[in-house]
């Protein structure tokens, strides 16, 4: 079998978290950066949610080492400096996609973006969608559509050694609406959105025409946990490997595995999916919320999900 791949999802709270999500800080970065360094295997793939461009939030505790140094670029000098810490070779490339930005006038208080960060050493960037990321919000009032938060996908085929490729994609869908009467008859909410579930639909149909036939891989927040309609339609409906499921981490209940917290609430948000071609082997340093065994605890409100695999056929 070939020497397999790890892969790291995390949605990182824009660094965030050690203000509890007032602003961005760089020891938010720097703990981070230094807990991918110590990783043994390295990631080859990295993708991460609520990752800042710039904006009132990500500088308000962050002094920038330029003036138009983005979130990303700020982390990534966090990433090589851990790297240097330890006397390992620097690996990587970064690519941001980015969603949003909430403004007060010309001023962004916020904005928000995915990253897909490559082992340039072991995969070739074939094409990305970073200047263009796919629009995947569904808008249930159609008059606040542009106050709505936007909703991508960020999407990339990447080629092994041998010239295997793997599409790369990485998402985070939005919350479930308030305005649909479901939201407040039923007793769940995560995953039940009729918003959420319009967007599983854009996302399985985007996947499906960029991967065609080849070998793909999904990451993200999809603030849904298994079992809810999202999760099923994904699984079910559109195909898609469920991998906790797949490899006996999880066997399907919404609260068994927590990935995100806030205050004493415990929810399973975070997913890894993939096509049938690829071939997973562990699930090896990922844990649940609020295990302190993790050396990510306490600098997200999530955790990461880390797994390894192989291309297949």
């Amino acid at each position: 079998m070939p020497k397999p791949f790890r892969l790291l999802s995390y949605n990182v709270r824009y660094f965030g978290h050690a203000l509890r999500g007032i602003a961005s800080t760089r020891g938010g970065k720097r703990g981070i950066a230094r807990c991918i360094a110590a990783m043994e295997p390295l990631p080859t793939i990295l993708c991460m949610q609520e990752v800042e461009t710039y904006s009132l939030r990500s500088t308000l505790a962050f002094r920038r080492s330029h003036p138009e140094e983005t979130q990303l670029e700020s982390f990534m000098a966090e990433l090589e400096r851990a790297f240097d810490e330890r006397g390992r070779p620097f690996p990587y490339e970064a690519f941001y996609f980015r969603a949003h930005a909430n403004r007060l006038g010309n001023t962004p208080l916020s904005s928000m973006g995915l990253a897909i960060v490559i082992d340039g050493s072991a995969l070739r960037v074939d094409r990305h969608n970073a200047e263009a990321p796919q629009f995947i919000t569904h808008h249930h009032v159609l008059r606040w559509k542009d106050k709505k938060q936007a909703r991508i996908c960020a999407h990339m085929r990447v080629e092994d050694a041998a010239g295997r490729p793997l599409h790369v994609f990485n998402t985070h869908l939005s919350l479930p609406t308030p305005f649909a009467k479901q939201f407040w008859t039923g007793p769940d909410k995560m995953g039940y959105g009729v918003n959420q579930l319009h967007e599983a639909r854009t996302l399985a149909n985007f996947i499906a025409r960029q991967s065609g036939k080849e070998p793909f891989v999904v990451c993200g927040d999809f603030n849904s946990p298994p079992g809810s309609p999202v999760y099923r339609y994904l699984t079910e409906e559109a195909g898609l490997v469920g991998v906790q499921r797949a490899l006996g981490q999880i066997e399907g209940a919404p609260r068994e595995f927590p990935t995100a917290g806030f205050l004493s609430l415990r929810m399973h948000l975070d997913h890894l999916f993939s096509s049938s071609h690829v071939k997973w082997v562990d699930l090896d340093g990922t844990h649940p919320y609020g295990d302190r065994r993790s050396p990510f605890h306490g600098k997200s409100d999530h955790v990461p999900l880390i797994a390894r695999f192989v291309i297949g056929e």
